[in-house]
């Protein structure tokens, strides 16, 4: 794993996203949860559509802000294909998480699209 400017780790393979959002929302590092995005992405959760880490950012501090704690779901194997990739999760509670994952010119990943909760 390559590491970030501010010190966070950087994804050298797509699931390792499903593992770095579940220990930066349970510590709380909005900082570290805008990182795992490119800066004109997409994150979509039940009552929010923020597109652009500005956008994203403020969903996560709303989010964080109860703070919240994150059991580890069973990550499935990403789906790739050539710079993009499908990753998702199972959650504990019956839930599932899908995401497209896009790798950077540094051969580090970045979600493009993130909806961390489905039924």
């Amino acid at each position: 794993m390559k590491a970030m400017r501010n010190g966070c780790q950087r994804a050298t393979q797509p699931a390792d996203l499903n593992r770095f959002v579940l220990e930066r929302l349970n510590a709380g590092d909005v900082d570290g949860l805008v990182a795992l995005y490119g800066p004109d992405e997409v994150l979509i959760v039940p009552t929010i559509r923020a597109v652009g880490h500005r956008e994203i950012r403020a969903a996560y501090e709303q989010f964080v802000a109860a703070k919240p704690e994150f059991a580890a779901g069973e990550t499935q194997p990403a789906i790739r294909n050539g710079d993009l990739a499908l990753t998702s999760v199972r959650l504990a509670g019956g839930g599932v998480t899908v995401e497209v994952a896009r790798r950077q010119p540094d051969d580090t990943w970045l979600w493009g699209i993130d909806q961390p909760s489905l039924r």
